[in-house]
């Protein structure tokens, strides 16, 4: 198996979420000076760095935990967590900085949404009349000594929508990635008696329950593809569909336990990534990934990878579970990994990172691209040129690519080798991504690994990259 390994992907997903909801994995530090903002966003970049030194390139970040929120809203208060106080404005918009270091760092930045649930009375009580419950009462209901929207109303996609418009209008995000799209699980006794008896049209409960969440669904693609067609619309299901013809789900799964129709809306094409939450091992892993895979319709599959089994206070998984489970998804041509959640990255995990570094990671590798959206290359830059270098710095600079689209402006990849013409085709020779603008400077960690030749291309938001332009 290890060749796979030894030559990773030009293209590739490797993703990791950042869980906000009670500082999991960041922030540490509360904002309430200017010297306490500095820390908690330094401790932010450290994360992005590390990352950055393993060849990430998804940062899926915590923007809405239960009911609040991690950017200036117009409709749910701040997260507690910046400050210490419900509501309480940590002095700089969180969203904004975190879509601003990843994008210094050539890496897309996603927001994660958690949707449906709304937290339990303790949470609901201390966000008070700021809270959902208290605005739009007709959507809420309680369950299990716990709120949440309800699926079945139909103001419950306006009200989500209402969310994503503010993020997706006022950020430059590269998706949104939605989290618990879904019903409590096993919930006969959810509280939509009135709501079915209204709408259901003769449907049974469970496929009535079904159809309302792919109609928010549907309702969320069409309306962030009417804004920004480039930004990214994912979900991350239950890890299993449902029973496959290889093995059952033993009762778990999305489609029957919490009414996710995900291969349906594969199908539909209203998402554009599904990250399942494959946390499971052996068979439990992977004839559901393949599974995934063989139902895509094209679209890219990202398994969620359960690496906080790998603390031993949370399961007794060992790091050959994780790799092996990398291996598989390289050899079935599934679109990258997604690693929950980041603390265990920085941690080291049993040399989780380190492995990552050095054996899966080796190369950094460009996002897949999005065919469905858009499939036209970019035109390529031209006219390159390459000063020679002063102190160790090489300064390239070229002629834009020409295409006008105001909202999709075309970035830059850029080559570097010590062979003419640069091998664009070889992870290996990326230097950088998501660069924009026309100049680059090049500055080799160690003067003796650096490269002697050099080659740019263009590359859009959905992932088209134009031929290259090598240096003469």
């Amino acid at each position: 198996m290890l060749p796979l390994a030894a030559q990773p992907p030009k293209h590739e997903v490797r993703a990791a979420w950042i869980t906000a909801v009670y500082g999991l994995d960041w922030p540490q530090t509360r904002a309430t000076s200017p010297e306490s903002i500095r820390k908690q966003q330094a401790e932010l970049i450290e994360i992005l760095d590390r990352l950055k030194a393993a060849n990430f390139n998804t940062v899926l970040f915590q923007t809405r935990t239960r009911g609040d929120v991690l950017y200036k809203s117009a409709i749910e208060p701040y997260n507690s967590i910046l400050t210490g106080k419900v509501g309480g404005d940590p002095g700089y918009d969180p969203l904004a900085f975190a879509i601003a270091e990843c994008h210094k760092r050539g890496m897309e930045c996603h927001a994660w949404m958690v949707t449906i649930p709304l937290g339990n009375r303790k949470h609901v009580a201390a966000l008070g009349k700021e809270s959902v419950t208290k605005k739009k009462r007709a959507i809420c209901v309680p369950y299990k000594r716990e709120y949440f929207l309800n699926p079945g109303h139909p103001q419950t996609k306006e009200y989500l929508m209402s969310l994503v418009r503010e993020v997706v209008e006022r950020y430059d995000v590269d998706g949104v990635h939605f989290d618990y799209l879904r019903y409590p699980e096993n919930a006969p006794r959810f509280p939509d008696s009135y709501d079915y008896r209204k709408y259901s049209k003769g449907r049974s409960l469970a496929q009535w329950r079904r159809d309302n969440l792919t109609e928010i669904v549907r309702y969320i693609y069409k309306g962030v593809k009417a804004m920004k067609p480039w930004v990214k619309v994912s979900t991350c299901p239950v890890g299993k569909y449902k029973d496959t013809s290889r093995y059952p789900s033993r009762g778990w799964n999305a489609f029957h336990t919490v009414y996710q129709d995900v291969q349906g809306w594969l199908g539909e094409g209203i998402q554009d990534q599904i990250y399942p939450m494959l946390y499971f091992r052996g068979n439990h892993f992977y004839p559901f990934a393949l599974d995934w895979q063989e139902q895509s319709n094209g679209r890219q599959i990202i398994p969620g990878l359960g690496i906080y089994f790998l603390d031993p206070s949370e399961g007794n998984w060992t790091l050959d579970e994780i790799e092996r489970q990398m291996h598989f998804i390289r050899a079935h041509g599934l679109a990258g990994e997604a690693h929950y959640r980041v603390k265990y990255l920085m941690d080291n995990t049993q040399g989780l990172y380190d492995a990552l570094e050095e054996d899966f990671y080796t190369a950094p590798a460009l996002q897949p691209a999005m065919p469905w959206i858009d499939n036209v290359a970019p035109t390529p830059p031209a006219g390159l040129t390459v000063e020679t270098p002063e102190n160790g710095y090489w300064k390239l600079s070229w002629q834009p690519a020409t295409d006008n689209d105001k909202r999709n402006v075309p970035m830059y990849v850029i080559y570097g080798s010590d062979t003419y013409p640069v091998d664009t085709s070889n992870p290996e020779n990326i230097l950088a991504q998501r660069v924009q603008g026309t100049e680059y400077t090049y500055a080799p960690i160690r003067p003796w690994t650096a490269r002697k030749y050099f080659a740019v291309t263009a590359i859009d938001r959905c992932g088209n990259e134009s031929k290259a332009i090598q240096q003469q």
